[in-house]
């Protein structure tokens, strides 16, 4: 795999572990579990694609086909992502607030029935916009990063075999 491939893998899971201290920042409530969840601050969507974009333009440059397929790419899972599924998270919550108002209703009846609960559909399933333009900035980030830690690299290999072809 190439080094684009494993900073933005390593982008989504930093996005996903940051999502839990910033959470106890906001709610003062510890929920770990929201590293393997979807939704929340920042967008591990957003992040991933713009270290991979961000690593692909300073690599290659701004006019490759690479450059531009991967921009495209991005910005139709950061569209998506705040977009479409936070759509369906906002349905989720009135799918679920009905289900609850459906529970009192039941309950203040005198006729008995038994049904089984229906779980609760999943409610953080999107992103609000200013999630996705926070997972943006720290994918661009780890994608700036990512290029200076491999040009040092690639300058220190260079540097490792000019010193070890001397010796012979």
């Amino acid at each position: 795999m190439n080094k684009g491939v494993y900073l933005a893998l390593f982008s989504i899971g930093l996005a996903q572990g940051l999502k839990i201290p910033i959470h106890y920042y906001k709610k003062q409530e510890w929920r770990p579990e929201l590293f393997f969840q979807t939704g929340g601050m920042p967008s591990s969507h957003s992040a991933g694609v713009s270290t991979l974009t961000t690593f692909i333009a300073l690599q290659r440059g701004l006019p490759t086909f690479d450059f531009a397929l991967s921009l495209v790419y991005g910005l139709i899972v950061m569209y998506d992502a705040q977009g479409i599924r936070r759509q369906t998270g906002e349905l989720t919550l009135r799918v679920n607030s009905m289900h609850d108002l459906m529970e009192k209703v039941d309950r203040e009846e005198s006729v008995e029935f038994e049904q089984e609960a229906p779980k609760k559909l999943k409610e953080m399933l999107g992103h609000q916009p200013e999630e996705v333009i926070g997972g943006a900035l720290l994918g661009a980030l780890v994608g700036v990063v990512g290029h200076i830690c491999s040009k040092k690299s690639r300058k220190l290999s260079k540097f490792r075999l000019r010193s070890e072809s001397s010796w012979f």
